[in-house]
């Protein structure tokens, strides 16, 4: 299914055109349950950059222009933090990869709004192709194979991918709970080492 463009695709990769994500049926249950879980920890801006592997100038011209805008808290004033959902941070990322390659920012924003518009389960279970000017979304293997026979995807991001490299990187930074603000700290593997060591002198 392509979420962006005009050209078609082979078989079982149709065309997506911007609004068509809220085509979609309602996420499940379980995915829904697992989108409150995830949205009670959020990110700071300096975090949310660490983790996406981008600038603080892009993610505030971002979020400014409307491309990934924070979820859980924007920016009210010069006083206030934006903070970040999990997905937001790997929405960042993946809109990276899609602009170092050099797809269109029209149609970065018509795959954002679709990838907001898809549960968390079927994020991971997600790659998207692109041949630059189009990008689709494969649910499966075959889905890949055929794109890349009829010529159309140049490049491929797998969500899942993505997604577990956002959560290794989250894993080492600070959150923040949103219900009570207390800032969560992550597990820096260098500082596990250092206290593997004190205790074995």
């Amino acid at each position: 299914m392509a979420i962006t463009g005009d050209g078609m695709a082979a078989e079982g990769a149709l065309p997506l055109h911007s609004g068509a994500a809220a085509n979609h049926a309602p996420a499940p249950a379980a995915a829904v349950s697992e989108d409150c879980e995830a949205q009670n920890i959020g990110y700071r801006g300096p975090t949310a950059c660490a983790a996406a592997g981008i600038t603080y100038r892009q993610l505030d011209y971002w979020a400014r222009t409307g491309l990934v805008e924070p979820s859980i808290r924007p920016a009210y004033g010069s006083g206030t933090q934006r903070l970040y959902s999990f997905r937001d941070v790997v929405v960042l990322k993946i809109v990276k990869r899609l602009l170092d390659t050099g797809v269109s920012l029209q149609n970065i924003r018509t795959a954002v709004q679709h990838l907001r518009a898809r549960g968390l389960a079927d994020l991971t279970r997600m790659t998207l192709m692109s041949d630059g000017a189009t990008v689709y979304e494969c649910t499966s293997p075959d889905q890949v194979v055929d794109l890349l026979q009829g010529g159309q995807g140049v490049f491929g991001i797998a969500v899942g991918v993505v997604w577990r490299d956002v959560e290794g990187a989250l894993s080492q930074l600070h959150g923040e709970r949103v219900d009570t603000g207390e800032t969560l700290i992550g597990k820096n593997p260098h500082d596990e080492l250092a206290r593997r060591r004190n205790r074995a002198g």
